[in-house]
């Protein structure tokens, strides 16, 4: 473990919050965090192996990389660092691409890639005695997918913090909702990142792109817009039925 970076104090603060207002971890909790080996999904394995060692609860932590066998995206060196940082891994490797040749009639390739990653990080997580799944999902990407919902699909949605899956067995926790991307990136800088170039995903200008540049443009005229942004959303990151902190407090720094 001696490999393992300390997250910036802002960073622990945040995810602290954020765990706290949605009851994110529990005692004996065993947590397995999906790992594609970018800057976000690193910083997140680095941020809850800290808070293992540091923290008054007391939990598990696993890992799971889903290869989706693209030209282009190649996540194996993952193999040799998590082996140095000497935490339980799993890696699984499935021909997605060529699956989705065959399945997708017209449909979304990177929600048939992401619908099929997640059912192998459950089925593993079954396998393995794992009760939790973190994915590693900031606030910039909730704003995103806030905006996207208004603007495309004319309702009022964005990523939950903290809920159950279906079948009701797993929690799926994403302890980066209150930390900015680039918050992310400045930590991830001497972190080995692998570079994800899927074709399918990136040829293109995207309606995500496009609200990015957006909340940028807007953010760049008012400072405070990822501010407001999240105290609009937190109603919206709850499942019913989850237990969360209800008295939603204010953050007691500016989101930036």
């Amino acid at each position: 473990m001696s490999n393992l970076k300390k997250p910036p104090k802002l960073i622990l603060r945040r995810v602290g919050r954020a765990i706290a207002d949605y009851a994110m971890i529990k005692d004996k909790d065993r947590i397995l965090l999906g790992l594609s080996g970018g800057k976000d999904s690193l910083s997140l394995l680095h941020i809850l192996a800290h808070l293992q060692r540091y923290a008054p609860i007391k939990f598990e932590l696993g890992v799971i990389t889903v290869d989706p066998q693209i030209q282009g995206f190649d996540p194996s060196p993952l193999k040799e660092y998590l082996a140095e940082l000497g935490i339980p891994y799993f890696y699984c490797s499935q021909p997605i691409m060529e699956q989705a040749k065959k399945n997708l009639q017209r449909k979304s390739f990177c929600a048939y890639c992401a619908r099929m990653k997640r059912g192998i990080m459950y089925r593993i997580a079954r396998e393995q005695n794992y009760n939790v799944l973190a994915l590693a999902q900031h606030l910039d990407d909730l704003a995103e997918s806030f905006l996207m919902s208004a603007l495309y699909s004319g309702s009022l949605r964005t990523m939950k913090a903290h809920y159950t899956n279906d079948a009701g067995d797993i929690r799926i926790i994403r302890p980066l909702v209150y930390v900015r991307e680039r918050q992310n990136a400045d930590f991830a800088v001497n972190l080995p990142v692998i570079q994800d170039s899927c074709p399918a995903c990136f040829t293109a200008p995207t309606q995500r792109e496009h609200v990015k540049q957006l909340l940028a443009n807007e953010e760049s005229e008012h400072k405070d817009v990822l501010h407001n942004m999240l105290h609009a959303m937190r109603p919206l990151m709850i499942k019913a039925g989850t237990p969360v902190d209800e008295k939603f407090l204010p953050l007691k720094d500016n989101i930036e």
